[in-house]
């Protein structure tokens, strides 16, 4: 039998752990040697879901955890640059996934799933559904737990009604209130006062590759946007470090305020004016307001990556 590991993107955030988790448990169930790893350190919200449904994190992926197996499965992203460190060393057997497709090339067929849904776990409910596999109590808390957080608890333009009626139907086996809840989560993970300037700009941040140029975007949610900016000087100093480190085009650091919907963005790079441009409106002191914005993946990434195309 061969041996998997399943994995979301690095720098995850609660979908990409929760879906390793929950698809390793479906294979699991259905007679693969199956587990869940990670590429990166677990958030507060991510921290906060897999507490309350009582579940330990995938492992890291580390040299000795990963050896001897020889098939990935990605979940909650294709990207090569957002995956594992030298991933084409293992057969991509499966992706499941919601984001684009990009940079995403395999030496044999796969089984590739990719819906325009908000959340990979909307699709895995889907999954579990077709091969009659029953969703354990804990497994539906993490993936309720990855809806809400894509969404924005069903705020975000990314947001289809699938996701709310797969969130409806993962909150009644999960035994919670998906509202009560998700604001609890959401609240839990906008606590970012113990995080250190290095951790805000690389908590939740991925990079896109538009032919020639590189771009990276990371993104915090929070409930206090001036308390982030307390460290505006700090931030920005490492935002131009690791664009020079990098050599990226640009670097958006993005503060999304849960409560108004709005973000704040903090630009770094050599082409502001494209920033400018994609977003039709005037840095200030490389920072501005982005009304009704919350989505990296629809509102955020798309815009820009379309001035560097």
């Amino acid at each position: 039998m061969s041996k998997a590991i399943v994995t979301g993107h690095r720098n995850p955030d609660t979908d990409s752990i929760t879906s390793a988790i929950a698809y390793a448990y479906f294979k699991q169930q259905r007679g693969a040697d199956a587990i869940a790893v990670r590429l990166g350190e677990i958030n507060k919200e991510t921290e906060y879901a897999l507490t309350q449904f009582n579940t330990e994190a995938p492992v890291l992926a580390s040299d000795d955890v990963v050896e001897g197996r020889e098939e990935i499965i990605l979940v909650d992203h294709n990207e090569f640059q957002q995956s594992i460190e030298n991933v084409e060393r293992f057969k991509i057997t499966e992706v499941i996934d919601h984001h684009r497709i990009a940079n995403f090339e395999t030496m044999d067929p796969l089984y590739y799933r990719a819906e325009p849904v908000g959340c990979t776990a909307t699709i895995l409910l889907k999954i579990f559904k077709e091969h009659q596999i029953a969703i354990p109590k804990n497994i539906a808390g993490l993936m309720l737990s990855a809806i809400i957080s894509d969404s924005l608890l069903f705020k975000s333009p990314t947001c289809t009604d699938e996701d709310i009626d797969a969130a409806e139907e993962l909150a009644q086996l999960a035994e919670v209130d998906a509202q009560e809840y998700g604001l609890n989560m959401l609240k839990a993970g906008a606590d970012l006062s113990e995080k250190t300037v290095n951790e805000l700009v690389t908590l939740d941040a991925k990079e896109f590759e538009v032919g020639v140029h590189r771009l990276e975007i990371a993104q915090v949610n929070t409930v206090d946007v001036e308390d982030v900016l307390k460290q505006k000087a700090a931030i920005e100093e490492r935002l131009d470090v690791i664009v020079q480190e990098k050599g990226l085009k640009v670097f958006l650091f993005v503060i999304t305020d849960i409560l108004n919907n709005d973000s704040t963005i903090l630009a770094s790079g050599t082409d502001l004016d494209k920033v400018e441009r994609a977003f039709e409106m005037k840095l200030d002191d490389n920072c501005a307001l982005l009304k009704g914005v919350v989505s990296r993946k629809k509102q955020i990434a798309p815009v820009l990556m379309k001035e560097f195309s």
